[in-house]
């Protein structure tokens, strides 16, 4: 595992060198909030870190609900039994391993590794506007139907999940990357995502953190290049 910090950011960096999976803690003044769960044997290292920095860990919260998001979750809530699991309404049927539609989506299948025999009920259902602690719900669908995004409101920074991804270069999600491709075809919906990495550079965030990738400080300029290399391709699909 390889830790990174930038502000009350820690991003924890699992298979650094082939297939890096990043799960991140933020430091509020008195907890710690886990944003995704990682891989299956992601939680020693989580539970380290929660151990180094001497806080309670007080929420567990999902951007979405792919297995390398959430694979040590069971995990954590038999270590830490009271404490709450969040995730989207809409991504919370992910996590139960239900695929279909709603009428009003794009009929694409969804992909990813769907999660399965999760016996856990999340305790809170996140939307739009949805606070806790610092953090405020982002609704950055796309990558899934119901993937969501964490704007801290004390320094700007944004955990974004796979909105976007910045190893193998930045790019929206969809949009694929030769030397990292994963995200990618992963996506559900590629014009959806585009929107919502609009709607994140719309945000003016101070710092992106990314579910596959380095974080990236004063990313304006980076997401835009993401969003000009998607809207070039998709006009051209």
């Amino acid at each position: 595992m390889k830790v990174t910090k930038v502000g009350n950011v820690y991003q924890l960096t699992f298979l650094p060198g082939f297939f890096p999976v990043n799960c991140y803690m933020i430091e509020e003044s008195s907890s710690l909030t886990l944003i995704d769960a990682g891989l299956p044997n992601s939680y020693r290292g989580i539970v380290k870190i929660i151990d180094s920095i001497g806080k309670p860990l007080k929420n567990i919260m999902l951007t979405h609900a792919h297995g390398d998001h959430v694979g040590s979750l069971v995990e954590l809530k038999n270590q830490f039994p009271d404490i709450p699991i969040s995730v989207s309404e809409r991504d919370s049927r992910l996590l139960r391993g239900d695929t279909s539609l709603d009428n009003d989506e794009p009929q694409t299948p969804i992909k990813g590794g769907i999660p399965k025999n999760i016996n856990l009920v999340p305790e809170q259902l996140l939307k739009e506007g949805d606070q806790i602690g610092s953090l405020v719900v982002i609704t950055t669908p796309g990558h899934t139907p119901g993937s969501i995004s964490f704007f801290d409101t004390r320094d700007q920074a944004v955990i974004a999940g796979d909105a976007l991804q910045t190893r193998g270069g930045i790019a929206v999600s969809g949009q694929i990357r030769p030397f990292f491709p994963f995200p990618a075809l992963a996506t559900w919906h590629k014009e959806t995502s585009l929107e919502s990495v609009k709607k994140i550079k719309a945000l003016q965030p101070r710092l992106l953190a990314v579910g596959h990738g380095e974080m990236i400080e004063n990313p304006a300029e980076s997401i835009q290049l993401a969003i000009d290399q998607a809207e070039k391709k998709l006009a051209t699909n």
